[in-house]
């Protein structure tokens, strides 16, 4: 594949596109406070984000990934957590730096965007409206706006479809292990941003977790498109 044979890009939301992680930390500890358990601090809550707010509910609560609480006490964690998150979704979210330029760059490209995300799909819209970036993208896909989300293959295909190109033409562009092996299952190209909440040089040692593509700023995917569109994409 080369530079120019991108026709569409689809991104991850947090740790791609937003540092929504203050806001994120903010409503689980208030989860934790209503449960009267201590505070988490950010960096092992960021352990705790890619898989949706469900799944985000459970860790808050349990204090490790890989443990879910019961249906009673995370119902209950749920709501605090939706009520809270919903009044402070970007008092402290930003766009990482450059990210508005890139997506300029593309736009003007006339590259058709999406973002697919496992943020609740009406959530991740606000937070798109309210840092004025909603009118860049084609498409939003959210985890729960289809009956499968990342890892899965079926939000990329969707957008492929949607957006009217092959899936063997669409780059996903994400910060986790969910973003790359939903890229490689659906057939899409992958792209590792080293910024985010993911330990990028981990998923790259791993085969199954490593992307097409590594870049330090979203700006260099569109610089390559312009400078070496015939140069064939190269990790």
């Amino acid at each position: 594949m080369k530079w120019n044979d991108i026709q569409a890009i689809a991104f991850d939301l947090d740790g791609t596109l937003v540092n929504s992680l203050p806001d994120l930390c903010a409503a689980a500890n208030q989860v934790r406070k209503t449960f009267s358990l201590p505070l988490l601090p950010e960096t092992e809550i960021a352990t705790f984000v890619g898989d949706g707010i469900g799944q985000l509910v459970h860790r808050t609560l349990s204090g490790d990934r890989n443990k879910e609480v019961g249906q009673t006490e995370w119902t209950q964690g749920f709501r605090t957590f939706i009520d809270y998150y919903r009044q402070h979704l970007t008092t402290h979210t930003r766009p990482y730096p450059e990210v508005e330029t890139a997506l300029a760059l593309f736009k003007a490209r006339g590259l058709p965007l999406a973002v697919v995300t496992n943020k609740n799909e009406i959530l991740a819209v606000k937070v798109l409206q309210q840092l004025h970036l909603a009118d860049y993208f084609s498409l939003v896909i959210g985890g729960d706006t289809l009956p499968e989300k990342k890892p899965a293959p079926q939000p990329l295909q969707h957008t492929a479809e949607v957006l009217g190109v092959s899936v063997h033409h669409l780059l996903m562009v994400g910060d986790s292990a969910n973003d790359i092996l939903a890229a490689k299952a659906a057939g899409a190209m992958s792209c590792g941003v080293t910024w985010g909440y993911g330990d990028m040089n981990r998923l790259n040692q791993n085969e199954t977790t490593k992307p097409d593509i590594i870049i330090d700023h979203l700006p260099h995917i569109a610089d390559n498109m312009q400078q070496h569109g015939d140069v064939e994409i190269q990790a």
